[in-house]
């Protein structure tokens, strides 16, 4: 059974930190590249991270370049998005997705909320 699990959200203070990890069972996740998503309520889904198969990082949104870092650990099968300097624009679901040309798997989202 294919499964991508989200976890590590929160509320956290402004100017706080979460790390956000999704961990993959069921397929060959080495094989795949991350991409990370968010969703705000009222706004449509925005990539905000990607990340090669091999830990190439590809691309970050640009709101959030210097402040996340995307990151993966094949051998855990888990990819990882570490947040600093949290903004509460940053609150929404985060989603990680890992697509192929062929497969397309998606998490069930972790809830991130950035208020004081």
């Amino acid at each position: 059974q294919v499964q991508l699990v989200e976890s590590g959200g929160g509320l956290v203070q402004p100017g706080g930190s979460l790390r956000l990890s999704c961990t993959a069972s069921g397929f060959t996740f080495r094989s795949f590249p991350v991409i990370w998503y968010r969703q705000a309520p009222g706004n449509e889904r925005e990539s905000v991270a990607a990340i090669t198969h091999t830990g190439v990082v590809m691309e970050y949104l640009d709101s959030v370049k210097g402040r996340f870092t995307i990151s993966r650990d094949n051998d855990k099968n888990t990819a990882y998005l570490q947040m600093n300097s949290l903004k509460p624009e940053d609150t929404a679901v985060y989603y990680c997705n890992a697509r192929s040309l062929f497969d397309d798997y998606w998490g069930q989202g972790t809830q991130v909320i950035v208020s004081s």
